[in-house]
């Protein structure tokens, strides 16, 4: 996205009939004094829920939603918030702000927009003093509420290097695992310090996360062919609080020289083709030097083989014993 509000909060968790406020920090929005809400449940599409008039704090619009008489707008610090006074379980949602960003690259000349659901992505002509702009809609990255009597539960959180096929382009990989939390939702954030300094600053790279039931983890890849030596840490957001790894990963700076990569099995016919014309001479080195590798990749091939063999070997005899078991059972 080349623009996103931002929504500190990334869980809430609430009891029954206790209150509630959104946050969203709308400082990229360029057109007209309002904010949208949008609530999204897990089964079901986004809807609108209401829309304030961010220089009043009061509620501009509502949409047609069966829960809009239970929001209300705050004005604090922070802005102007959407409150909810007694939490109910039908309000366990994601809540997302969204509002309007001009697009400085198209001009048109159109009538001043309106707000319409049915073409909620769809670019809109925005009147700007003799011209006119296109604007879209921004997001925020969304707030979930947690209606529940459980207790939040800080994140275990550990770093490891991760193995992967990543050194194969010249990059590393960081393991990043946060446990044992809840609600289960985090948000992760690398730092990084060089060998001769003591700042930490954020760190740059390619980040994958992998969620499953208890636990969430996150990959960072990082250029492996520094200069320099760099440690990497990472800490985690939680409604609980933020919580950083207790040990650091060090990244060592790429070597001077390094040396050639081996080629692939699939360039030795040419290797051998221009070896035989242009070097008569060493004919008898390169042959056996291009028959090692051959010989190296089919043994790696059979070994392949013969393991897959034992796999299937040992899958069919456990469907045989499960079967005869279910056999036993039913004769019994």
């Amino acid at each position: 996205m080349a623009a996103q509000l931002i929504q500190d909060d990334l869980t809430l968790t609430r009891r029954v009939n206790e209150s509630v406020s959104f946050s969203c920090r709308y400082d990229q929005c360029d057109y007209n004094e309002y904010v949208y809400w949008i609530q999204k449940k897990d089964t079901e599409t986004f809807r609108d829920l209401l829309g304030i008039d961010k220089t009043t704090c009061t509620i501009a619009e509502r949409f047609d939603h069966p829960q809009k008489d239970d929001f209300s707008v705050v004005n604090n610090q922070n802005g102007c918030e959407l409150k909810i006074q007694k939490v109910k379980l039908l309000h366990s949602a994601t809540y997302y702000c969204e509002c309007w960003k001009k697009d400085p690259h198209i001009w048109t000349r159109s009538p001043q927009p309106t707000r319409s659901t049915a073409h909620r992505f769809l670019y809109y002509s925005v009147s700007l003093w003799e011209d006119t702009r296109y604007a879209y809609d921004i997001f925020g990255s969304g707030t979930k509420l947690v209606v529940t009597d459980e207790q939040v539960v800080k994140p275990v959180v550990s770093v490891y290097p991760a193995a992967s096929r990543a050194h194969l382009e010249g990059r590393s990989s960081l393991l990043c695992v946060a446990s044992a939390m809840f609600p289960p939702l985090v948000r992760f954030s690398w730092k990084r310090q060089k060998e001769d300094q003591e700042q930490w600053l954020p760190a740059e790279g390619e980040q994958l996360e992998l969620r499953e039931t208890g636990r969430t983890a996150a990959i960072l890849l990082v250029d492996g062919n520094a200069t320099s030596t760099y440690k990497y840490r990472c800490s985690v957001q939680h409604e609980g609080g933020t919580v950083e790894a207790p040990t650091e990963q060090e990244v060592p700076a790429a070597p001077a020289a390094s040396c050639p990569p081996e080629r692939e099995p699939a360039d030795l016919p040419a290797l051998q083709q221009a070896d035989s014309a242009g070097q008569t001479t060493n004919s008898s080195n390169t042959t056996t030097s291009s028959e090692s590798q051959p010989e190296a990749v089919s043994f790696q091939s059979q070994c392949r083989v013969k393991l897959l063999c034992v796999l299937y070997t040992v899958l069919i005899v456990k469907s045989l014993v499960y079967c005869c078991g279910l056999s036993l059972l039913r004769i019994l």
